[in-house]
């Protein structure tokens, strides 16, 4: 049977499209369609054309990167398809087996020609006619075309001129020793890395090959070989940028397959010595450039918040010395200072506290509801960044940020957010940032007056660039939520260990708890509970396997998972881990043994019916489903965190004594002893009840943050580095300090 594969960039004539089809059938040919116009208004019209598939190719380049998109903006319209199409694992796939391509207008040319060096036995063609004259030709041959692949020859040939330099190559041995058989031989890759490092190629000429190999070994499904030979070619090129170009691509083949990149360390050395270099010229926006992208790929969620592990797990204080190495990053950790420090708490009026956040306001409900109308203190304002155009487009500015502060404030950036933000501060006495992200930096970029800017940073904060764009001196309080976040933070940031350091602060998550303590169901003792299960650090098969260990003994025992799924588009990583955890669920919610009972805006109903309540995250700040189900008088058991583990703050020493395991044997003993009578389980679930509210309820956390904002806080110098409310010394930060750099 002969595959026919029609590519379309536009609505082809469907009355003559459907006459070819049936031709093509008459000579024994199956017929598909890939098209980047719009397939849907024209589906019943197409399902009547005899096509055997349709699909529909990305229409646009909207979710990739803006480097691409600038690119296709100024590339011919054929080029621009092909652009979109190359990623299509359909079109891929169909491609490789076909054994006629074939293009029904202009704008398919260039990529049935792409698509015809990755399957050189095809026939690439375009027209209808003669598509159907090689259909005939091919009848007469047996239906299709001799598939085979000469590798050796194909390999003979690459092994000869390898020493050659590479742009003497024909074409037509370009288009073969980089197809698809070839890069998935072992000798083929390893002959293609060792062509792009010949000594004496043009630089553009072993940077255009480097490219053209890659792309080969990942149709072949070589990622990483992909990658080493991008890197390859960038060793051997002296020209910065170029450089750091190739490096990127090398870096970025592994990360969209949720790989962390072998060659990391290169790769950011590369951004940021041309970022070097262009300071050093005085070109402040071009090196503003690299090292933004240094600061991307070094901080990539791929690396630190997709996986179960993180580099910074193994050595944060030695992550992130390479960084703060370069003249830029010096320049970026200077400390600006305050002209004049904050007012103290008016004593004649309330306090204006503007409450600030950008988009997500999951933790400030209480902090708005009891500051705001009829607290005789304050005065409220709340601003959400986001809901403004220009105050989002001004706080994730990565780049502009870089620019200004290479530039020592002499930017439009600076103006820019000196308009906006000028009038919030000239009206606040106290400014509360609810996250230290990309607003923190961007508040920073201007001296905040007399106005006093206090700041909180959870935990997710820390595994991201933006605190290393933050100038903190500028900041003069910084609100933890639990003390190995402060501990990971503070080995990161040098800012938050010297004399310019904000006062720090341990204060909890606000949590109104009181409403949890419900009566349990009939069934909850031999229920476990998960309640947040959409991110990969959440590691729900740990629960899974604890699980396991319990019904291994005792079939009464269930799990109850509480909220959305992981979203598998956040990056490959994500779909990695959420393919596997489903292949675990899948028996076990047919059996009943797991229940997934989805996202809810009612906790504290769905934990009536949890005995037990897990925490199986590798890495948590303050884990609020912990706190909301121990509030509820369900068994904590929590793992040992392991990013955390070890150190000298962690799960051990945020919660009492007993709740937390290192193992998920532990963790099952921990659970069959609480739970082997009704009375030892509820006496377990009343203590835990107990402390979480007498620790973590609002009507504890809220004297907290009255202190807090209506306390006029002592000069910076004499409790920079120090613990606010529990008195932690300073040597004991430094020694934690220590033995995360360690």
């Amino acid at each position: 049977m002969t595959e026919v594969l029609f590519i379309a960039s536009a609505r082809p004539p469907l009355g003559v499209l459907a006459d070819s089809v049936a031709k093509l059938a008459a000579h024994g040919a199956h017929s598909r369609l890939a098209g980047t116009f719009h397939l849907e208004p024209v589906a019943e019209e197409l399902s009547r054309t005899g096509l055997s598939d349709v699909h529909q190719l990305p229409r646009s380049l909207a979710h990739r990167s803006q480097a691409l998109r600038r690119k296709a903006g100024s590339s011919p319209a054929g080029m621009r398809v092909w652009m979109q199409s190359r990623r299509d694992a359909w079109l891929s796939r169909r491609a490789r087996r076909a054994d006629v391509l074939v293009a029904l207008d202009p704008g398919a040319v260039y990529t049935v020609w792409r698509l015809a060096q990755y399957n050189p036995a095809a026939k690439a063609l375009f027209g209808l006619a003669p598509a159907l004259k090689a259909v005939e030709g091919l009848k007469a041959q047996g239906g299709s075309v001799v598939r085979e692949v000469s590798l050796r020859s194909t390999l003979s040939t690459l092994n000869r001129d390898v020493r050659r330099t590479v742009d003497q190559l024909p074409a037509q041995v370009m288009r073969t020793a980089t197809a698809r058989p070839v890069m998935r031989s072992g000798i083929g890759a390893w002959l293609w890395r060792t062509a792009v490092t010949v000594p004496g190629v043009p630089t553009r000429i072993r940077a255009a090959t480097s490219r053209s190999v890659a792309e080969g070994m990942q149709w072949a499904g070589r990622t990483s070989g992909a990658a080493m030979a991008l890197a390859a070619a960038a060793a051997k090129v002296q020209d910065l940028k170029l450089r750091a170009q190739l490096y990127d691509e090398s870096a970025m083949k592994e990360i969209t397959k949720g790989i962390n990149p072998r060659q990391l360390g290169k790769v950011v050395t590369a951004q940021l010595d041309y970022a070097d270099a262009a300071f050093a010229g005085g070109d402040h926006a071009t090196a503003a450039g690299p090292l933004d992208r240094a600061l991307f790929l070094h901080f990539h969620r791929v690396l630190h918040i997709d996986q179960l592990s993180s580099p910074l797990a193994k050595g944060a204080g030695d992550f992130v010395r390479p960084l703060y190495d370069t003249q830029v990053m010096k320049e970026l950790a200077k400390p600006q200072g305050r002209s004049t420090p904050p007012a103290p708490v008016p004593a004649d009026r309330p306090l204006r506290l503007l409450v600030m956040t950008s988009a997500n306001d999951n933790f400030l409900h209480h902090i708005l509801d009891h500051f705001g109308d009829g607290h005789p203190g304050v005065e409220l304002r709340y601003l959400d960044l986001a809901a403004q155009k220009s105050l989002k487009r001004i706080s994730w500015a990565g780049r502009r940020m870089l620019e200004d502060r290479l530039s020592g404030g002499t930017s439009t950036y600076q103006e820019e957010v000196e308009r906006l933000m000028r009038p919030y501060l000239d009206w606040a006495d106290t400014v509360f940032l609810d996250w230290a992200a990309g607003p923190a930096a961007m508040l920073t970029t201007i001296d905040p007056g007399s106005t006093r800017i206090v700041v909180r940073l959870h935990s997710y904060e820390a595994f991201t660039r933006w605190p290393h764009m933050t100038d903190f001196s500028r900041i003069d309080d910084l609100v933890y939520v639990a003390p190995h976040v402060r501990d990971l933070a503070t080995s990161l940031v040098p800012q938050l260990r010297g004399g310019h350091a904000p006062r720090t602060h341990l204060i909890d998550n606000a949590m109104d708890l009181s409403g949890f303590a419900r009566p349990k169901s009939a069934d909850a003792r031999f229920n476990l509970g998960l309640i947040g299960v959409s991110q990969v650090a959440k590691d729900p098969m740990w629960a899974l396997d604890v699980l396991e260990l319990l019904r291994a003994e005792d079939e009464r025992y269930r799990l109850l998972m509480v909220g959305g799924d992981m979203n598998p588009k956040t990056s490959r990583a994500v779909l990695e881990y959420r393919k596997k955890l489903e292949r675990r669920l899948a028996p076990l919610v047919e059996s009943g043994a797991v229940l997934r009972l989805g996202a809810t805006d009612d906790v504290p109903s769905a934990l009536t019916d949890i005995g037990v309540i897990l925490s199986s995250s590798v890495r948590e700040g303050c884990h609020v489903g912990v706190m909301e189900g121990a509030a509820s008088a369900a068994v904590p058991v929590v793992r040992d965190w392991p990013f955390y583990a070890g150190k000298a703050n962690s799960a051990r020493t945020l919660y009492p004594q007993g709740w937390v395991h290192g193992s998920p044997d532990e963790a099952a003993a921990r659970i069959r002893e609480v739970t082997g009578s009704a009375q030892a389980w509820r006496e377990a679930g009343r203590s835990a009840s107990a402390h979480a509210l007498g620790e973590w309820d609002w009507t504890v956390v809220r004297e907290r943050f009255e202190e807090l904002f209506l306390t006029s806080p002592a000069p910076r110098a004499a409790q920079a580095g120090e613990d606010a409310y529990v008195g932690t010394v300073r040597d004991a930060v430094r020694l934690t300090v220590e033995g995360w750099k360690a």
